[in-house]
């Protein structure tokens, strides 16, 4: 390849640069393309309001122990709350917690949520194993430990491979809106988006409340599935 004045990749001067894929990065990209050309999706979302959520949240983030320097045991995220609940909706609708195999519907007796995370790679999703089976802090110290490892590159191939549902949160980045795309052979993801204060009808009465979209990707050959959803 050549810049300007046909200057060779990697020559100072040129007016692009050339980022090497790493194989990592590689199977990302396929999955995913894999995934949006051949799994037929569609799309359902809901506004919820999240203010007991967050009520329940500094409630016990306050009753955190404290150190003698004073850092608490743990520090809950709003995520920890959509990973524990979402792992419980799937032990009770056991078709979501699922794949599709060539010949078969294959419903898992576990529940492992796999949860996007950015790293140096790109996007990969790190799994909270047995996620029904947990409480709120070991899933949360599991996510920070899955979080950290991904970010320096460490997660060893069973702490990202599998998974039988995934979670896609950019909340945290202000986004309103996305359509996140299903993690094969998995039948669906949640897109999880920025919890803002906004106007609502309440018993005939405009009031404000923190209010939460949700959006969840699902393959749609999944009639069954569809059904109870």
């Amino acid at each position: 390849a050549s810049g300007a004045g046909g200057a060779p990749a990697g020559v100072a001067g040129q007016d692009y640069m050339e980022i090497k894929h790493s194989s990592v990065r590689r199977v990302i990209a396929k999955r995913l393309l894999e995934s949006k050309t051949t799994v037929p999706h569609y799309y359902l979302s809901m506004d919820i309001c999240a203010d007991e959520l967050l009520q329940l949240r500094e409630t016990l983030n306050k009753q955190a122990k404290k150190d003698k320097e004073g850092t608490p045991a743990y520090k809950l995220s709003v995520n920890d709350f959509i990973i524990k609940a979402s792992a419980l909706a799937l032990r009770d609708h056991p078709d979501v917690n699922s794949s599709w195999m060539t010949d078969a519907i294959r419903q898992y007796h576990y529940v492992d949520v796999s949860v996007a995370v950015a790293s140096p790679s790109g996007l990969i999703t790190p799994i909270v194993t047995d996620a029904d089976m947990k409480g709120l802090t070991a899933i949360s110290q599991e996510v920070k430990s899955l979080a950290a490892k991904a970010r320096d590159g460490k997660l060893q191939p069973h702490e990202y491979q599998g998974g039988t549902f995934s979670i896609s949160n950019l909340g945290m980045f202000g986004i309103s809106s996305f359509a996140a795309i299903i993690n094969p052979p998995q039948s669906a993801i949640l897109g999880v988006h920025a919890t803002k204060d906004r106007a609502v009808v309440e018993n005939g009465q405009i009031v404000i409340r923190p209010m939460m979209y949700l959006a969840l990707s699902y393959e749609i050959g999944r009639a069954s599935c569809r059904e109870r959803v």
